[in-house]
Order: structure tokens, then C-alpha cells, then sequence
């Protein structure tokens, strides 16, 4: 923690001049968060959670945004206060960039697929990045305490939200993961924090079939790294022969990876009437035939179609079908 603290100074220090508007502290607090996601990109093997993710997420929560802004009004009626969009989207922006800032993996065997604590990412991202809003905000407080850069509870407690709302749990019903926070019931969600949870994983819903895909490839291969030297060093296809039972293990995590995939797709349909019932009633339509566009039984029955899983699929149709090759290029360690 102490190490933390001395990063969060030294970034500040030398990040000059000091932000004079609310736009030029989010930058900055953007500048900070990337350099911090940079180095777990590096540190850590990340294939999926990259730069390319982020701007993702930042592109499909700015399409939800512009579908939701000509009805924005009727989000601030009742005990909801006038919405400041401009700021909003700042917000919104900031936390799409920030909100896979740290990665965390627990501990686990060779040959096995790493995995991460439900939510201790998340919650690692946002006191690290709240600490270093408020040691920002005490910068500027000291040189002009009304300064409009400041960010504030109301700002910080958005922020907290959004990040936390892209915590996933498990549904061992539909076997996929879902995000808690857009429970039907939960409207007092922030707007910041409905719209980043539903772009985070967008990807079917907004791109399509293709970008839903290859997100799943570049996952596995994040969560996965065995498999990545047999893949390079050209020792993938003698496998089965010098050690069948890795062989047996990729097979099985391919194959469970296939079928999470279909079953993913199908929660996602099943869900988006309930995940949506936060924004404006005015936007459906647009929201429905124009952003969630891909989100129809017909995708669905294409992906059921075209993945593998069959119990007696072989190692080499799943390597054929998540097509490692084309995206081991997309990250260079050290």
C-alpha cells in the first residue's frame, strides 16, 4: 500500500500544470489510469484486457449514451436531480478507461485456468483510483478551494458505482455470468453505472457475432497461458502423442470455454429486457433496432450453430475454431 501511495504522489507531482477545469482533471485522471493499466497489461499477460478492450467499452457506452441524450430529461424526475450530460459523459468516459485498471489472479497450478476473486479486481481499481482523486483534489483545494476542477462526493460516489457495477457473478441456472447491479429492481443505479456494465459486456449485443468471438479467443488466451508456448513453438500438434493428458485438459477447457460461450449468448438475450428498465422508456426503440441491434434469437441460433460442443469434439476442430493465431500478435512481452 505504502508503494501504492508513493506512485499516486509522484504521478501527481509530476503532472503539471495543475487542472484548472472539471474536463482537465477527468484527462488527467484518465492519464493516470491508463499508465497504471499499461503496466498490468505488461506484468500480467493480458490478452483481452488491453488498450483495444477499453476503447471498446468507451465506444459501445457512447453509443448507449447518444441513444439515451434526447430523452435525457425524463431521467431526472421524482427524487432525481437535473442531469448535467456534459459532466455525465465525462464520467462516463473516465470510468470506461478506468474500470479494468487492476487485474488480480488467484493462485493456481500449471495447467489450469487462472482466475480472479469475484470482484477483488473491481474493488482494487476503485480504491486506487479514488485515492488518487482525492490526493488531486487536495492539490487543488490547497491552491484554490472553490476550484470548478475538484471532483465531488456526488462525482466520486458515480464513479464507485459504475466501476462496481461491471462485478460479475455466476449464474449456475442459465451457466453464465451476469452483473448483479442491473438487477431489475436496483433503478436507483446511476446512469454512468448502467450504461459501463452494459457495455463492458456488449460485445454480442452491439458488435455482433464476430467481435463476440473473437473477445472469447483473446480471453481464454489471457486466462490460459500454457497454451500459448505450444502455439508458438509449434509443439501443439504432436500433443496428443507426448503428453495426452495436457492434451485432455486444453481439450476440456476449450471445450467448456464453447459452450460458456453459447450459454452467455443466451443469458444475454434473456436478460436485457431487466438490464435495461434503468433507461429512458422513450429510448427503447432506438436502444432495441439500433445499439442492441445483434441481440435476437437468430444471433443466438448462429452461435448455437457454428461452436463446438459436442463431448467428443477434438482438440484440434476447437484449436480451428477459436483460431488462436490470428491474435497471438496482439500483445508483445517482455
Amino acid at each position: 500500500m505504502k508503494e501504492v501511495q508513493r506512485s499516486l504522489s509522484y504521478f501527481i507531482e509530476h503532472s503539471s500544470p495543475l487542472p484548472t477545469t472539471f474536463a482537465e482533471s477527468i484527462a488527467q485522471i484518465k492519464t493516470f489510469a491508463l499508465q497504471q493499466f499499461q503496466q498490468e497489461i505488461e506484468q500480467k499477460q493480458l490478452y483481452y484486457h488491453t488498450r483495444e478492450h477499453i476503447e471498446n467499452v468507451q465506444r459501445r457506452a457512447n453509443l448507449i449514451l447518444q441513444a439515451i441524450a434526447p430523452y435525457w430529461s425524463d431521467l431526472a424526475s421524482g427524487d432525481r436531480p437535473t442531469i448535467d450530460l456534459p459532466r455525465t459523459a465525462l464520467l462516463l468516459d473516465l470510468c470506461a478507461i478506468s474500470h479494468d485498471m487492476v487485474q488480480l489472479f488467484v493462485p493456481h497450478q500449471p495447467h489450469m485456468t487462472r482466475q480472479r476473486e469475484p470482484g477483488a479486481s473491481e474493488r482494487t481499481t476503485i480504491e486506487r483510483l479514488v485515492a488518487y482523486i482525492h490526493k488531486l483534489n487536495q492539490q487543488l483545494q490547497a491552491g484554490d478551494p472553490n476550484s470548478p476542477a475538484r471532483l465531488t462526493d456526488d462525482d466520486i460516489w458515480v464513479i464507485q458505482a459504475a466501476i462496481a457495477a461491471t462485478i460479475c457473478a455466476y449464474d449456475p441456472g442459465e451457466q453464465a455470468i451476469y452483473q448483479p447491479a442491473l438487477d431489475e429492481t436496483n433503478l436507483c443505479l446511476p446512469i454512468v453505472a448502467r450504461i459501463l456494465a452494459l457495455a463492458d459486456i456488449g460485445a454480442l449485443s452491439i458488435d455482433g457475432v464476430q467481435v463476440y468471438e473473437r473477445e472469447g479467443t483473446l480471453l481464454f488466451l489471457e486466462e490460459n497461458l500454457d497454451l500459448i508456448p505450444l502455439l508458438l513453438e509449434g509443439r501443439i500438434d504432436a500433443l496428443g502423442a507426448e503428453d495426452p493428458e495436457l492434451y485432455e485438459s486444453l481439450r476440456q477447457r476449450l471445450l467448456k470455454r464453447c459452450r460458456f460461450q453459447v450459454n452467455f449468448a443466451k443469458s444475454r438475450l434473456a436478460r436485457f429486457d431487466r438490464e435495461i428498465l434503468g433507461l429512458p422508456e422513450q429510448a427503447m426503440s432506438t436502444l432495441t433496432h439500433n445499439v442492441f441491434r445483434y441481440l435476437t434469437p437468430a444471433t443466438i441460433a448462429e452461435i448455437v450453430a457454428i461452436a463446438p460442443t459436442a463431448e467428443k469434439t477434438s482438440l484440434e476442430e476447437l484449436l480451428e475454431f477459436f483460431k488462436f493465431e490470428q491474435y497471438l500478435e496482439t500483445q508483445s512481452f517482455s
